[in-house]
């Protein structure tokens, strides 16, 4: 028999299939709350801080994802782990806070024109970062499903993908609504 130092452990395919499909369930769920679902704007609570919230959770996410990724460079890896997980918690504030926003407000309609270079640069960051955020919630469970269960190769392998893909979503998160509110 080998250990697990010789030879890496085989992540079940079916721990995989359950996070993309957990994944996909939750993108889909977003994209009925935020084009389809009828706003509950409960008892006349006007929240308008939210978006203002999650522009600060993701940039809170990103300094940690930042500040992780110099820790494991150093070799520091109880310091990368922590920054890590404090990342993942700022993301998972902010899904909480996103989710709150559009399930109380709706879609927001923005005043900005739909012409010019800013439309078009504001169309194509908001498209990449819906796109990017898609393809890394999945990304960023089995990166922590594979830290967490000590397949540290696997880990690493996919992280080399998670992370820039991560920290995009959570730049562009914050980008996004400085551009919106730009235009307020």
């Amino acid at each position: 028999m080998t250990t697990a130092t010789t030879q890496e452990i085989k992540t079940p395919r079916s721990i995989i299939a359950l996070i993309v499909i957990v994944s996909a369930l939750a993108s889909a769920f977003i994209f009925w709350l935020v084009y389809f679902h009828t706003p509950v704007d409960v008892s006349g609570t006007q929240l308008h801080f939210l978006p203002a919230l999650n522009a600060v959770l993701n940039a809170f996410a990103a300094v940690a994802l930042f500040i992780g990724f110099n820790f494991i460079r150093a070799r520091k890896v109880a310091a990368h782990r922590t920054s890590m997980l404090v990342a993942f918690v700022f993301s998972a504030m902010f899904l909480v806070s996103y989710l709150a926003n559009y399930a109380l407000h709706g879609e927001y309609h923005l005043p900005i024109p739909h012409v010019g270079a800013f439309w078009w640069s504001y169309l194509l960051l908001l498209l990449s970062h819906i796109l990017l955020s898609v393809i890394a919630l999945p990304m960023v469970l089995i990166t922590f499903f594979l830290s967490l269960t000590g397949r540290f190769p696997a880990h690493k392998k996919l992280a080399r993908w998670t992370f820039p893909i991560w920290l995009y979503v959570s730049v562009t998160g914050v980008i996004v609504f400085l551009m919106q509110a730009a235009t307020r």
